[in-house]
């Protein structure tokens, strides 16, 4: 499977990619050069900052640098919007000094991977609408858009395994009680049913338990279509020859299911695994963004592409749309690795190919092939 994802273009880039955003979101408090409760109303609505080498007299420099901000009325539409100020050069520091923050939970520093030097400003993403830096939202809001669905699609995994294994090894009546149940749970219309378990969460929680909650929320709606697979997958070996000698050896019903039945396709629910991820990336964003899941001061895409909601800020605020393509991008990649990795576990996608053929040796094969088969 290794070999043949590395085959994978698109599964390797989109690994390189994940790789990528969960390193950010890991260490999001270091690179992130704002915390999420700094503001400043002065510059509320700011574009993003432009990041020069180059000044206004044509002069290189070595070190990147952003001009200063100052802030005028627009003469037609009497509208506020920020202009470069030339007059004004500050230079961008790596490892600058901004909030204390705990690294890791390990200590606390005051760190940063960069900064400007005061009184400047640098805002990559630009900033919303209570001058929040939307880059530093972006990157600590990754920590809990990535983190969920992971810890979910694990809750759900287990679950889905552990009463799917169930209902296809026990079958009769077993089997039909759980086979209703899954029934009531996928009848239920995914929209109402976030906003009953939203609402099921006691007011005033913390940010961890909320956390929590919606976790648990995500998990309890997802595991029904992996408990369907894995019954059947159940089901369909559970008639093999050597599920039948090792019951007549004598072979405990556990160590059947957890050493003979679930290897049989676990290349399967690892893909299962992988594919289920951006749906759950989705529907906490959707909670999120429909003021059911994250809440203030915590933060999330979701939660960020609230100001979006109105077509007036995303047509005078362009930049508020950035985490939707952080969203995209993600769910994207997760797509990718799942497909990459089904082409990988199916033996027959690869199982008559040789090892490594490119360009006209590639060529010359399957046209050898094609002469055997017609042959």
């Amino acid at each position: 499977m290794l070999r043949e994802l590395k085959r994978h273009k698109l599964a390797r880039i989109s690994l390189i990619v994940l790789a990528a955003l969960y390193t950010v979101a890991l260490f999001g408090a270091f690179i992130a050069p704002q915390g999420l409760e700094s503001y400043n109303s002065e510059y509320m609505n700011s574009p993003p900052t432009k990041v020069r080498f180059v000044d206004e007299q044509g002069k290189f420099h070595w070190q990147p640098f952003v001009y200063g901000l100052k802030s005028e009325r627009d003469p037609e539409t009497l509208r506020k919007r920020f202009v470069e100020d030339t007059s004004e050069k500050y230079k961008i520091k790596l490892f600058s000094r901004g909030e204390s923050y705990s690294f890791l939970g390990l200590f606390r520093t005051d760190i940063h991977l960069f900064g400007v030097e005061e009184p400047g400003r640098i805002f990559l993403f630009g900033t919303d609408g209570m001058g929040r830096d939307l880059f530093s939202r972006v990157v600590l809001g990754s920590q809990v858009s990535l983190t969920v669905p992971l810890v979910g699609v694990s809750i759900s995994f287990i679950l889905g395994l552990l009463i799917g294994g169930i209902s296809g090894y026990a079958g009769g009546r077993v089997d039909a009680v759980i086979q209703r149940f899954i029934d009531i749970v996928r009848s239920f219309p995914t929209l109402p049913l976030w906003m009953a378990l939203a609402a099921a969460i006691p007011p005033g929680v913390g940010v961890v338990e909320m956390f929590f909650y919606i976790t648990i929320i995500m998990a309890f709606i997802e595991w029904t279509g992996l408990a369907r697979v894995v019954r059947s997958k159940f089901i369909a070996l559970r008639g093999e020859d050597y599920v039948a000698a090792a019951k007549i050896a004598g072979v405990s019903d556990i160590k059947i299911i957890f050493v003979h039945l679930i290897p049989g396709f676990i290349s399967y629910l690892v893909v299962a695994a992988t594919l289920a991820i951006p749906g759950m990336i989705i529907g906490e964003t959707a909670m999120s963004f429909l003021g059911l899941g994250i809440r203030s001061p915590a933060t999330s895409w979701g939660v960020l592409m609230q100001e979006a909601q109105q077509i007036e800020n995303v047509a005078l605020y362009p930049w508020k749309l950035i985490p939707l393509l952080f969203v995209i991008m993600t769910v994207l990649a997760f797509n990718f690795l799942g497909d990459g990795l089904r082409d990988a576990a199916d033996p027959h996608s690869h199982s008559h190919r040789p090892a490594s053929v490119k360009g006209k040796e590639k060529r010359r094969w399957f046209k050898r092939k094609h002469n055997n088969q017609a042959a």
